[in-house]
């Protein structure tokens, strides 16, 4: 059964994916929007605040949402405040697959198996809470259709989508453009979400580069792990930003 409160990265997932295919739209730069709306959500909590460019735990008490206390410790073992774009260009391996089992549990995602050119297991998710979906979606159709500056959640929401490549996927074909720049307008309503969304842009562009963390740290940052995305080979799922990424969803 579904609940009656969504944070950030399960709403950014949910809005990602395909009701038709069961794929998630912009998988590569996904990752990075997820990374990017775990900062959001701890800011909201009150658990992290920008200062400047960089991110600083304020209050390092959990939150009781599994996948964002493993990310707010290990912002809290850096010491001291961490560059946004550092912290999204990071190592991410698993975070999507920990999302999508997480909707799986909460009863607003189905798995479905299957296979790919008749070999390779692939496993799809269909959203089974479709109000849920409906409801995200209309708040941001209401934001962009009125004009009237959206709260913090639905604006760092937007950034995020805009920032992740989205777009395209909400609002289509050149009767969607208006829509599309209107969406990207909408990231000036939120500071935060506006601090992340252009992180994740510049990690995009190559501006996200640091040092190789070790396997451990890999694995906190990437929300405490989850299982491997189904229906891709052993060799591949160390690769998550590649080919395989795009023809399933996890």
């Amino acid at each position: 059964m579904g609940r009656s409160r969504r944070t950030l990265p399960e709403e950014l997932l949910l809005l990602a994916l395909d009701p038709a295919t069961g794929t998630t739209a912009q998988p590569q730069s996904l990752d990075l929007g997820l990374a990017g709306a775990q900062l959001v959500e701890l800011a909201l909590a009150g658990r992290i605040a920008p200062d400047g460019d960089r991110i600083a735990v304020v209050m390092p008490r959990p939150t009781g949402d599994p996948t964002l206390d493993s990310a707010l410790e290990l912002l809290r073992r850096r010491g001291s405040p961490v560059r946004a774009v550092h912290w999204i260009g990071g190592p991410r391996l698993g975070l999507r697959q920990t999302y999508l089992s997480h909707l799986e549990r909460c009863g607003m995602v189905h798995a479905v198996e299957g296979q790919m050119c008749g070999v390779l297991p692939t496993t799809r998710y269909q959203a089974t809470e479709t109000a849920i979906s409906r409801e995200i979606r209309a708040r941001l159709d209401s934001a962009i259709r009125t004009g009237v500056p959206p709260d913090p959640r639905t604006a760092a929401l937007a950034a995020l989508a805009h920032a992740v490549g989205l777009g395209k996927h909400l609002y289509p074909g050149n009767e969607g453009r208006s829509s599309r720049s209107r969406l990207r307008d909408l990231i000036r309503h939120d500071p935060m979400g506006g601090l992340v969304a252009h992180a994740v842009l510049d990690v995009q562009n190559g501006a996200g580069a640091q040092p190789r963390r070790s396997s451990t740290s890999s694995t906190s940052a990437a929300g405490g792990g989850g299982r491997q995305a189904a229906g891709v080979p052993m060799q591949a799922r160390s690769r998550a930003a590649g080919p395989m990424a795009r023809v399933v969803s996890a």
